[in-house]
């Protein structure tokens, strides 16, 4: 074919699905589509590989979630968690099984982005969405979406999937509310191999000064990420909190390679996931766990959801039809994820205050440290475990009431 004829053609033509983002959650939702054998594009506005302000944690629902023959970049592999509360009272406990791998962000993502390519997505990037419209001149038929790029070029989908991360310009057109807005920082520290082999295949997470927040290390080879994180509002303080954080762990003295910020958005129970053929997943969708702030199991879940039902609705034939698949993949991630983030909600509130709770606990009461080890591994999830185990459904009732307590202390009597 001729190149005059191919771009007349490229004006035309109509992609099955779209994705925007090629994080995790975008990479993912590609793969799901490309591998039923549907024309997908991949959209990203950064070039691949590109850093990403993350733990880089993968904990077993992550792993599941993955493509077959997905071989994760491991940095590390932990067997051993240090809790400390505001940098006292530190406790390891070890498990013979890992508990979990850490990956750099760059290397993981782009290899996600090379299985979806694998199974027959198209990527494009440097490319950046201003828009989507349902409706208008751009939009030949009701069946059709136009992601309009900045520069004014028109893409056109029967199906598209917002992954664009948590400040979501898809998600924005989708009406997606938020419940909670938290506040990241991390850095990336070189450390000498005295220094490394010190912390190989243990993790440190220390409880913060904060209501809700909490630090962590996570060691990769010969760098050490280290992060704090806490609810948005409080810049200044969790900025002092990573200070004295590094502080403490005699880390000061080392230049980090990189430092970076990063707002996390967990979505509010009534935000919607989707405006007619136009989907969100992952941070755009504000799908994350709201006490620890995991992601990236969230966002391969519901990348791979979205871009199975971004198939269906592409399909669909009118609105009756589009309406009643986007109403299928809400219910999809509502009953598995969203139980999740409902247990996640219940902790953080208990956890804000009393945190010191939480650390004697994991520190000091076997049952505790054993449901840690379970979820992290992925033999159960935070809402499986509620659901299947009366000690944990005990142990929850028994934090809400504390919380409940803890909040009638300030209330006035009447």
């Amino acid at each position: 074919m001729s190149s005059e004829n191919s771009s007349a053609d490229d004006v035309r033509q109509v992609w099955d699905v779209v994705v925007v983002g090629a994080g995790p959650a975008g990479a993912s939702a590609a793969y799901a589509a490309a591998v039923a054998g549907r024309r997908v594009l991949l959209l990203e506005k950064a070039e691949l590989p590109r850093y990403k302000t993350c733990g880089g944690g993968i904990i077993g629902p992550s792993r599941d979630a993955l493509p077959p023959g997905f071989e994760l970049p491991f940095k590390d592999r932990v067997h051993a968690v240090t809790f400390s509360h505001n940098g006292r009272f530190s406790r390891t406990r070890r498990s013979k099984q890992m508990l979990f791998g850490l990956i750099n962000r760059p290397e993981f993502d782009q290899q996600l982005v090379e299985h979806a390519q694998k199974a027959g997505a198209e990527l494009r990037t440097g490319v950046t969405v201003q828009r989507v419209e349902q409706h208008g001149s751009a939009v030949p038929d009701r069946r059709t979406v136009a992601v309009v790029l900045q520069g004014g070029e028109t893409l056109l989908a029967h199906a598209v999937v917002g992954a664009d991360g948590s400040a979501s310009r898809i998600g924005a057109h989708v009406g997606v509310k938020l419940g909670q807005v938290d506040l990241g920082l991390e850095a990336e520290i070189p450390v000498p191999e005295t220094v490394a082999e010190d912390w190989k295949g243990r993790v440190l997470i220390d409880w913060g000064p904060i209501p809700g927040s909490y630090g962590w290390v996570f060691p990769k080879g010969d760098t050490l990420t280290v992060g704090v994180i806490s609810a948005r509002g409080e810049g200044a303080a969790t900025k002092r909190y990573l200070e004295d954080f590094i502080g403490r762990l005699g880390l000061a003295g080392f230049e980090p390679s990189i430092s970076s910020g990063h707002l996390t958005r967990c979505r509010a129970d009534d935000s919607p996931l989707s405006r007619g053929r136009v989907l969100v997943c992952g941070d755009a969708a504000g799908l994350l766990e709201p006490w620890t702030r995991e992601g990236i199991s969230f966002a391969l879940r519901s990348g791979r959801l979205a871009g199975e039902w971004a198939v269906r609705i592409a399909e669909a034939h009118d609105a009756v039809d589009t309406r009643r698949q986007a109403l299928n993949y809400a219910f999809a991630v509502k009953a598995g994820l969203g139980v999740e983030m409902a247990v996640g909600k219940r902790l953080l509130q208990a956890f804000e205050r009393r945190p010191g709770l939480f650390h004697a606990a994991l520190t000091g009461f076997r049952p505790a440290w054993r449901a840690f080890m379970d979820i992290t591994r992925g033999s159960t999830s935070l809402g499986e475990m509620v659901r299947t185990r009366p000690i944990a459904q005990r142990a929850l009732a028994a934090l809400d009431r504390r919380s409940a307590t803890a909040d009638g202390e300030v209330t006035p009597s009447s």
